[in-house]
């Protein structure tokens, strides 16, 4: 098995997991948006269309963390130009690394974008995923605007072959992602 999947399947919970035949499959057949970036230190997974990137994974070594290096490897992403998204875990206080990757994502100007939900069930383990939308835009772009991003993302990414890898029809986009709409009198305001 490959040394990068081997040290996100040891980092990141299973319910955020995909198989590493899923992933395979995504740099084979995806090869052109779909991209592994990684030193001895980190391993950066990501989804990269004309207009915006989707980071699927971002890890950095636990003897390496607090060095800058995750910073360093963002602002690479960043000088790409364009949008960057990414889940992450809610703040917990089961998980105290949650508030730690929180404030990384809020010191790299990363903002969370309240009004998108997304829940998904882990198509072998069947737990429930609650993740924090989170972007950086080198422009304004609206949380809508996110969100239909984030749709395509999980469309091309997270339901890619489901049915091959896991035997298992993939959740409808419009069942893990929800964005909340401001009434018509909030707006106004």
């Amino acid at each position: 098995m490959d040394s990068w999947f081997l040290k996100l399947r040891e980092y990141f919970p299973a319910k955020e997991m995909k198989s590493h035949a899923h992933m395979k499959g995504l740099f084979t057949d995806k090869s052109e948006v779909y991209k592994l970036d990684e030193g001895p230190e980190y391993t950066l997974v990501y989804f990269e269309k004309e207009d915006f990137l989707f980071v699927d994974y971002i890890l950095v070594s636990s003897s390496s963390r607090g060095s800058g290096l995750g910073s360093k490897v963002m602002e690479r992403v960043k000088k790409k130009g364009k949008a960057i998204i990414l889940e992450v875990d809610p703040v917990t206080p089961e998980d105290p690394e949650s508030g730690k990757r929180v404030r990384f994502y809020e010191k790299q100007k990363f903002k969370k974008a309240p009004s998108i939900t997304y829940v998904r069930n882990h198509p072998v383990t069947g737990e429930k995923s609650e993740m924090d939308i989170f972007y950086w835009s080198p422009d304004a772009v609206t949380e809508e605007w996110i969100f239909d991003k984030m749709k395509k993302a999980y469309e091309e990414v997270h339901a890619f072959g489901n049915e091959i890898f896991y035997n298992k029809a993939p959740q409808p986009p419009e069942e893990v992602l929800q964005l909340e709409t401001a009434h018509p009198q909030q707006r106004a305001k």
